[in-house]
């Protein structure tokens, strides 16, 4: 099949690794270079920059607005019998999309976690399944017709950046048997079900908050589905870390929660239970086991950890 791909970040980077190896990709849409890094360089998304380096005999377009007329009639003009977009970050409008079939890959389980921050939502809430779903485009945002999916369990430890990257090598197979369908015309579209609709908002810094308050399991959600990013930061006995990993245990810590109870082991007690720093990113440094750090860096007994300024506790 004749394919264009729409996506900039790193999400549909197996997908389209593997669509070019299967199929013709006769163009690839992605967002303009944008400043990265403390000297604010140029920087090609990395959907742009894999497209430069292994297809540089697809033509590669990078719209500020990809419906403005001018692009939209460039990239119509362009032959593709479907059209695939991942993490795209611009919606694509009715002018543009008209008469094409194109499928969008999400990362959920739909009509659960629609919007932008599905990968952390489903951690967040505690979700012990998520998934893939692929979708046609439409008006409301990830409410297309299902047209297939795929599951992933999610483990207790997982982080945001493992279930992503385990997400997004999930992908190419849907994406690719949801084509092979379309083309054999065994496609069977269905509709999501409204009442089971929940979001999945763009989340910020502001959302970079643990309340050792609440139980270790929160905790865990909470510090585990922000990490990478936003990342919860921390200040314990002095020392400024982002929290990369953690896990809970349901054994209780007779402490004020917020302490410190065993150097060593990472422990530091909850509301309820108690929680294990397993991965931490000292400021200015790179991250590391937790063992890694103390070793380094000797704690007392006692000292208490906060991380951020969240809701007050239930």
């Amino acid at each position: 099949m004749r394919l264009a791909f729409f996506g900039s970040g790193a999400f549909g980077l197996p997908t389209l690794r593997a669509l070019a190896s299967q199929h013709e990709v006769t163009l690839v849409v992605s967002q303009p270079d944008r400043p990265a890094g403390r000297g604010g360089r140029l920087t090609p998304t990395p959907i742009a920059a894999w497209a430069s380096e292994h297809a540089s005999g697809t033509p590669l377009l990078r719209p500020e607005r990809a419906n403005d007329p001018a692009i939209t009639a460039a990239i119509r003009g362009v032959e593709a019998d479907a059209w695939v977009v991942i993490a795209f970050g611009q919606k694509l409008g009715r002018a543009l999309l008209a008469e094409h079939f194109a499928i969008n890959l999400h990362a959920s389980l739909l009509p659960r976690w629609r919007g932008a921050a599905p990968i952390n939502a489903a951690i967040l809430a505690g979700d012990r399944v998520t998934g893939n779903s692929v979708i046609t485009l439409a008006e409301r945002m990830d409410a297309g017709l299902i047209l297939g999916q795929s599951e992933r369990e999610v483990a207790p430890e997982s982080t945001a950046g493992d279930l992503h990257d385990l997400l997004a090598a999930d992908g190419p197979d849907l994406v690719l048997r949801v084509l092979a369908e379309h083309e054999a015309g065994a496609v069977h579209p269905r509709e999501q079900d409204e009442s089971l609709v929940t979001l999945a908002p763009k989340l910020s810094r502001a959302d970079a908050w643990a309340d050792f308050a609440r139980s270790a399991d929160e905790c865990r959600r909470r510090i585990n589905g922000l990490s990478p990013w936003p990342g919860v930061q921390a200040t314990l006995g002095g020392h400024t870390l982002k929290l990369l990993r953690v896990a809970p245990e349901a054994a209780q810590a007779r402490a004020t929660p917020g302490t410190l109870i065993d150097a060593a082991g990472g422990l530091i007690a909850c509301g309820e239970g108690r929680l294990r720093l397993l991965e931490v990113q000292p400021s200015g440094r790179k991250p590391m086991p937790w063992a890694d750090f103390v070793r380094g860096n000797p704690l007392p007994l006692g000292a208490t950890c906060s991380a951020g300024e969240g809701p007050a506790p239930c």
